[in-house]
């Protein structure tokens, strides 16, 4: 039996990429699956203020806040490209202090 670590359960189970470690992963898409992907994204920034993204062996769950960052870029010189990047900030559950 494998042992569990900081943000591992067991076998078979996907790991939680979870607060205090960097992740990163990249992926080569027809562009239906890319559209696909920014579709269901969209859609949980509409309705919650959650994400949880997934692939076969890890799962990220995601609070974030406002406001997000929407970057876009495009290279029109030679093989034109355009590049969409979009920050979302993580929520903080910190309050004011009180003044007295």
């Amino acid at each position: 039996m494998t042992e569990p670590t900081d943000d591992t359960t067991t076998d078979g189970e996907k790991t939680t990429i979870t607060t205090g470690r960097n992740f990163e992963e990249e992926y080569r898409l027809r562009a239906a699956d890319a559209g696909e992907f920014l579709v269901d994204l969209g859609e949980q920034l509409q309705e919650t203020d959650e994400l949880t993204l997934e692939g076969d062996e890890w799962e990220l769950p995601f609070a974030f806040g406002e406001p997000v960052r929407l970057e876009i870029d495009f290279e029109g010189v030679d093989d034109p490209e355009l590049e969409i990047e979009l920050e979302i900030p993580g929520r903080t559950d910190e309050t004011a202090p009180d003044v007295s």
